[in-house]
């Protein structure tokens, strides 16, 4: 396993909806190995495989990071079906490092997706796990926790970026 490189908002492939995923093999099987030692070592509760530059949908989720390990998900092809309620909380990304904002997101969702093996999942997941799914899902989408900020927040992290960009911090 590996840990792999963590791409920054600003990069094409985070910005382009991910091709669904027709079969599962080996390839696919050490992709989410590394993207699981990629989460943990970052540390984070999800990762989205356009985050390590693969325009897949894929996704890897531990709301404990890390501290048991048996919560661990890993979702291929996931769809929200279903969600409700809000809920206001301060949501980060690996792919926007040092930045947080308060982000609504459902108190509750309903997903759907395969595992590694091929099989059906569904999931019903409330709070910071129904966060998680929703944040991995935009990934997928091309979509980013700063979307979901009002225009004059997202537009003052984004000048931040840039600016980190120029000094050649990003």
């Amino acid at each position: 396993m590996a840990v792999l490189e963590i791409v920054k908002f600003g990069h094409p492939v985070l910005s382009a909806q991910a091709l669904p995923i027709e079969n599962i093999n080996g390839d696919l099987q050490k992709l989410v190995s590394n993207m699981i030692e990629t989460m943990y070592a970052a540390p984070g509760v999800g990762l989205a495989a356009p985050q390590v530059g693969i325009g897949k949908r894929l996704a890897v989720i531990d709301v404990t990071a890390g501290e048991d390990p048996s919560t661990l998900i890993v979702i291929i092809n996931p769809e929200i079906k279903e969600s409700e309620g809000e809920l206001v909380r301060d949501e980060g990304c690996l792919s926007v490092p040092d930045f947080t904002a308060e982000v609504v997101r459902p108190k509750r969702v309903f997903v759907t997706g395969m595992d590694l093996n091929g099989k059906n999942v569904e999931y019903e997941a409330t709070d910071l796990l129904a966060r998680a799914f929703c944040h991995e899902v935009d990934h997928l989408n091309g979509k980013f926790f700063l979307d979901r900020l009002s225009a004059i927040k997202r537009e003052l992290i984004k000048r931040k970026i840039r600016k980190k960009v120029q000094a050649g911090e990003w």
